[in-house]
């Protein structure tokens, strides 16, 4: 029943956080560690526009599917045609999630091309709080007496220039087809 529960106030809070307009703040500059032990940083990142989500690696209840959820929207991107992008995870839980953990989560699903994919880690609970609240108006924070975080279930929309621009269901209903024709929108012609 706990687990459900995580569920139901993850949902809402999504839910709270969904905004289906126009966005237009910058995301906070940030440098970490990804899945390969390179650094991947706002800066590096420049000019090529990005679908961000939160998750951890030891989570049981939303972030497997969000995350097959962001596999399944690669092959959209893919089939149709759209190479200038990439997606990035930041992980809630950088404690547990080395570079090693991460690589064996993102082996347990059938990633299309895994140059593209950014899950991030090396840096403290502070640092993820932080920058979840001022880039992307959201919440991180331990689910009490366990070990659950918990976060929103959006996937985000940031432009070439690392501002937000919008934000989708990433847990439930994602809808691919506005997210294919927002992100066709923002790139350069």
């Amino acid at each position: 029943m706990r687990k459900w529960g995580l569920v139901a106030c993850l949902l809402v809070l999504a839910g709270c956080s969904s905004f289906r307009g126009d966005m237009h703040w910058k995301v906070a500059d940030f440098n970490y560690t990804n899945q390969h032990q390179t650094n991947t940083s706002l800066a590096s990142l420049q000019g090529t526009p990005f679908i961000a989500y939160f998750f951890f690696t030891n989570c049981t209840t939303v972030c497997p599917p969000m995350t097959m959820n962001m596999v399944k929207l690669q092959k959209e991107l893919k089939a149709a045609g759209m190479e200038d992008y990439a997606l990035v995870g930041f992980s809630v839980d950088p404690t547990r999630d080395t570079p090693a953990v991460i690589t064996q989560y993102i082996n347990q699903f059938p990633v299309a091309d895994k140059s593209k994919w950014h899950l991030l880690t090396g840096y403290d609970e502070a640092a993820i709080t932080t920058l979840a609240a001022t880039s992307f108006k959201t919440i991180v924070k331990p689910e009490g007496g366990s070990s659950q975080m918990m976060h929103a279930t959006n996937f985000y929309l940031v432009d070439q220039q690392g501002f937000v621009r919008k934000s989708y269901d990433g847990y439930g209903q994602v809808p691919v087809s506005e997210i294919l024709n927002d992100l066709a929108h923002i790139q350069p012609k």
